[in-house]
C-alpha cells in the first residue's frame, strides 16, 4: 500500500488552513485550536514546513507563521517532500539508494518513469486547488485526475 504518513496529512491540513487565511500571521497555539490538532504535533509540522522554506516564521508578540509564497505557487509535492523527504516510490529511484540489485536490474528505468509520473501529478496540484469545494458550481474540478482507474477496497479496477 502506498500511503502518506500522518504528519504529511497534517502538514497539508495546516498549509490549507494558512492558505485560506493569508491575510494574517498565526501562532502554533491558534493553529492547533483552529484545526483541532495537538500542539506538539503542530509545532513539529510547522518546523519542518519552515525549514523547507514553505512557511515564514517571525518571533515576538506580532509574530507567527504565514505562507512564504502564494497558494497558487506551492504544490502538494513540495509539502509532501518537506515532511517525508524526496518522493521515491522505490529505493532505486531515491538519491540514497543502497539496493544491491541496482547494477543489473531490468526494471529500474520503468520505476523511474512511474516515480516521475507520480511526482508530476502531485506537483500539478497546488495548495490553492486544495481550497476548492469538492463539487464546484460549474461542474469542473480544479484538480485533474486520470479517470480510467478506480480504487475499491485498496485495489485498482479499471
Amino acid at each position: 500500500m502506498l500511503r502518506m504518513g500522518k504528519l504529511t496529512d497534517y502538514g497539508i491540513v495546516l498549509m490549507s488552513y494558512l492558505a485560506s487565511k493569508t491575510y494574517q500571521k498565526h501562532s502554533a497555539h491558534t493553529l492547533s485550536e483552529a484545526v483541532s490538532m495537538p500542539l506538539p504535533t503542530v509545532r513539529k509540522v510547522l518546523k519542518a514546513l519552515s525549514q523547507s522554506g514553505l512557511l515564514r516564521s517571525e518571533r515576538g508578540a506580532q509574530g507567527g507563521y504565514n505562507l512564504s509564497r502564494s497558494p497558487k505557487q506551492i504544490s502538494v509535492a513540495e509539502i509532501i517532500a518537506a515532511i517525508e523527504g524526496p518522493i521515491a516510490l522505490t529505493e532505486c529511484v531515491s538519491n540514497e539508494s543502497q539496493c544491491e540489485n541496482e547494477p543489473h536490474c531490468s526494471i529500474q528505468t520503468n520505476w523511474t518513469q512511474i516515480n516521475n509520473a507520480v511526482f508530476h501529478a502531485l506537483d500539478e496540484v497546488k495548495l490553492s486547488d486544495m481550497l476548492a469545494p469538492q463539487l464546484p458550481k460549474d461542474g469542473v474540478s480544479p484538480i485533474h485526475f486520470y479517470p480510467s482507474a478506480k480504487l475499491h477496497n485498496g485495489d485498482i479496477h479499471g
